[in-house]
């Protein structure tokens, strides 16, 4: 089996979304592209979580040939594979409907900059880019045009597109997308929430990214 630690590694990741009620069902995916061979591992089509085993994983080449796998890759695979070919730095990719971020997503909204934890993690507002059909790079070029220096962004009337340097970061920015929509919606039933200055956030979000844990 070709990339079987990195397929082991989506295994594990995949039982996360639905741990942290970021998909139901068989919806959203993650893929991790190998830097060595340049080859992406994505989940199949269609498959429930809780059936999902690490074989059952599909590796694709950039121009999604399907290298290995008996099953279809995700139907998102084309626009994972965009996002890769103009993301040198990107190594996983993450896509859920977590439903308080898509509920932004559905307004078109992006997430203010209102706490210390969105700078932290995203250096700024969670940006919502405009609406794309599924099946084509149309999304992924959507992701590329509006995520800018984040990890995250909001597809108009869709869901939520991470990124990061490995799988395991791509998920860890999808989990903590849906963590502060879910603050950032509760506080506006309050009343108007107020953003954090840039200069602030900029402070914030070094802190996080070069001071912060081990």
């Amino acid at each position: 089996m070709m990339l079987e630690s990195l397929k082991e590694e989506l295994y594990i990741l995949h039982l996360e979304l639905p741990k942290n009620d970021l998909v139901r069902w068989t919806g959203g995916n993650i893929s991790a592209r190998d830097p060595e061979s340049g080859l992406v591992v994505i989940k199949p089509s269609g498959v429930r979580y809780e059936k999902l085993r690490p074989a059952d994983h599909v590796v694709v080449d950039m121009d999604g040939n399907v290298i290995e796998g008996t099953l279809k890759p995700s139907s998102d695979t084309a626009s994972h594979l965009h996002i890769y070919k103009h993301r040198p730095d990107v190594n996983g990719i993450v896509h859920t409907h977590s439903p308080y971020a898509t509920a932004f997503a559905a307004l078109g909204k992006p997430i203010p900059c209102c706490l210390t934890a969105i700078a932290d993690e995203f250096g700024g507002p969670i940006p919502c880019a405009g609406f794309a059909l599924i099946g084509s790079e149309a999304i992924g070029q959507q992701v590329l045009d509006h995520i800018g220096a984040s990890q995250a962004v909001l597809l108009q009337q869709h869901g939520v597109f991470t990124v990061g340097k490995n799988a395991e970061a791509a998920v860890k920015a999808a989990v903590m997308t849906e963590d502060v929509a879910k603050s950032v919606w509760l506080a506006m039933q309050l009343g108007q929430v107020q953003e954090i200055p840039a200069e602030d956030v900029a402070k914030l979000h070094h802190r996080y990214t070069h001071i912060y844990g081990q």
